[in-house]
């Protein structure tokens, strides 16, 4: 058998000066605790004291005040406050006196003149401006009664045709058939003036040379 195997079997408490330590703090703790307990009990028995004292003397301070007279008013501050609840009503009629426009009624007739002054301009000017006037080239065709029509008094006769608006162009004579020519003529007309229809009626009434009129050509210039 070795000797660890015998220390093994033998009943030794190697650990007792561990617990020897250990129950050593405990009451050591305990102690302390107590201590501690103690010395919070006669600090709160000194705060309520100091409490209790300062309690005392402010009873005795607003004893003495409630029997004390209040203070009266200076007369001064009284009157000066009077005196600015009567100075208000005083701006404010200030105020409606600024809010009156005393040259407002001469502004607005001076408007109304200016304004009818512009009107009159515009309408002068818009009157001296000249109106566009609608035209139109036509061109004619004036057809003889056969090759024996003279054809230069044929075109005397149509050139003799006027009328305000009206105005005659270049002619030519263009061969229909049969040794037969027509005159085509062109002329510059005012819508408003001068139409197809009038140009017509003025030419076919010479019978002696003009047998019928046509319009070749009708443009918008």
């Amino acid at each position: 058998m070795t000797s660890v195997d015998f220390l093994a079997q033998e009943k030794i408490w190697f650990d007792k000066l561990r617990y020897d330590e250990a129950e050593r703090r405990f009451y050591e703790r305990m102690n302390g605790s107590s201590h501690t307990t103690q010395v919070t009990f006669d600090l709160s028995v000194l705060v309520v004291d100091d409490l209790r004292a300062a309690l005392s003397k402010l009873e005795c301070r607003v004893a003495v005040l409630e029997k004390t007279p209040a203070p009266s008013a200076p007369c001064t501050n009284v009157s000066g406050s009077i005196d600015q609840k009567t100075s208000a009503p005083v701006k404010e009629d200030e105020d409606d006196d600024d809010d009156i426009d005393l040259f407002g009624s001469d502004e607005d007739e001076e408007a109304e003149k200016l304004k009818e002054q512009r009107l009159k301009e515009y309408a002068a000017k818009k009157a001296k401006k000249p109106a566009v006037i609608a035209k139109s080239s036509i061109l004619l065709d004036v057809k003889p009664w056969d090759d024996e029509t003279d054809l230069a008094k044929l075109e005397e006769c149509v050139r003799s045709v006027q009328a305000d608006g009206l105005l005659w162009g270049t002619s030519k004579l263009v061969p229909v058939g049969y040794g037969i020519k027509k005159l085509q003529i062109a002329c510059v007309v005012e819508d408003d003036k001068v139409g197809t229809d009038l140009l017509e009626e003025e030419i076919t009434k010479f019978e002696d040379y003009v047998q019928s009129v046509d319009v070749a050509a009708f443009n918008k210039i």
